[in-house]
């Protein structure tokens, strides 16, 4: 996994800090993460589970809020629908940078948030909210007697989670004003709610009231044991895993996968100009292929010889087994070892030397005979008679490849 700093411009120009956190391969989408209200892109909660969907295959940005962390504008001015058109905007930038956040995930105030932009994000096919507040006005409850204070002098002073922060009467009066229960009404897009019963910042009610007010596909997953900040990096960890796997079912490369394992095709994506690696997806897996140091790639997965090679290997293991079932002989295992050369001056010049240990109680008749057998498997034979390969241009097609 990789991270790198970069920059988005908020709604009202204002600079956003931001970091995109990469898996080793090819992302099989992207995902926009939205941290809690007095948190940072930096927090322990965002930042593990951002790189643990990273992890897990997803480009995953997150960023700080107008005033907050490394993003320049006043946190004083900034307000709750303001925070939600630079969602939108930061949404839009990702576009425009080849990375359509796919996946919107927000914690507590940030949830809110997610579902308020969502409408704004066209790409996004699912959201993800962790201890979220039915209605942002929940953030009220925690100023205490510092509502009251900004209410009469337009502006104060309030201390949240130990740090001081000024807010003013208009960032209120904007929170009271919206309507989140119609927003949700209206999502028409999957929703998975995450909370902890012992959430005492942001109470379980506020789950009940988003799984009510939200139409179908939506889901619930408790966090038990978990507080809200989600400190204990393996409720992050698990809350990433529960996000990644839920998502799966939605966005379109996962689809993909689906229909590779349906018609029993290899697909290969290359984005960008640089590098070796793409990403190979065949059957239900997806995994990334590369080239050794040496000639300039990064060895982050085998290469294309190495998995020529490996279907070799898998062909032989699985022909020599088949037909030691078939004559009741006791193989107890057989292992192979396919290893891919050239040489020089020689036709063909590409060389597949192959090794086989053969386990079992066997004459040596026997063994003998699984040894002429592996020069019979289907991938052996394709190999040295030569294959035809047509080629032909396609459009490119967001749904099928990626």
């Amino acid at each position: 996994m990789q991270t790198r700093p970069i920059e988005f411009l908020g709604a009202a120009g204002q600079r956003l800090s931001a970091r995109l956190d990469l898996p080793d391969g090819e992302p099989v989408g992207f995902a926009l993460f939205a941290h809690c209200f007095t948190c940072s892109k930096s927090s322990l909660a965002t930042v593990r589970i951002a790189r643990a969907l990273a992890r897990r295959g997803l480009g995953v940005v997150r960023f700080d809020f107008t005033g907050l962390g490394e993003s320049a504008g006043e946190f004083a001015a900034a307000t709750f629908s303001s925070d939600v058109r630079d969602l939108a905007a930061v949404a839009r930038q990702m576009a425009d940078q080849g990375m359509a956040p796919e996946l919107l995930v927000g914690h507590s105030l940030g949830g809110a948030a997610v579902v308020a932009a969502a409408a704004d994000v066209p790409s996004a096919q699912a959201l993800a909210v962790i201890g979220a507040p039915f209605h942002p006005q929940h953030l009220e409850g925690l100023l205490g007697g510092g509502l009251e204070k900004i209410m009469q002098a337009g502006e104060a002073e309030v201390d949240l989670g130990g740090r001081p922060f000024r807010i003013r009467r208009a960032f209120i009066e904007d929170l009271q004003a919206q309507d989140q229960g119609a927003r949700l009404a209206a999502l028409h897009r999957p929703l998975l709610i995450l909370h902890s019963p012992e959430d005492r910042v942001v109470e379980i009610g506020n789950a009940t009231q988003i799984f009510m007010a939200a139409r179908h596909p939506k889901s619930f997953v408790s966090l038990a044991g978990a507080d809200h900040l989600l400190t204990r990096p393996e409720d992050a960890a698990y809350a990433a895993d529960v996000i990644a796997a839920w998502a799966s079912r939605y966005l379109p490369a996962s689809q993909e996968t689906a229909e590779a394992l349906a018609s029993g095709v290899a697909r290969a994506d290359a984005r960008g100009v640089e590098g070796f690696q793409v990403t190979i997806r065949t059957h239900d897996l997806r995994f990334t292929a590369d080239e050794p140091a040496d000639l300039g790639g990064s060895e982050a997965g085998p290469t294309p010889y190495a998995l020529v090679a490996a279907g070799l290997a898998a062909c032989t293991a699985m022909t020599v087994r088949m037909y030691a079932a078939r004559k009741a002989w006791p193989l107890a295992r057989v292992q192979v070892r396919v290893e891919h050369s050239k040489a020089a001056g020689r036709t063909p010049q590409d060389i597949f030397r192959r090794e086989l240990a053969i386990e079992g109680e066997l004459d040596v008749e026997q063994r003998a005979r699984l040894l002429e057998i592996a020069g019979k498997c289907p991938v052996h034979r394709t190999l040295e008679g030569g294959s035809t390969i047509e080629t032909a241009a396609v459009e490119p097609d967001e749904g099928r490849v990626r």
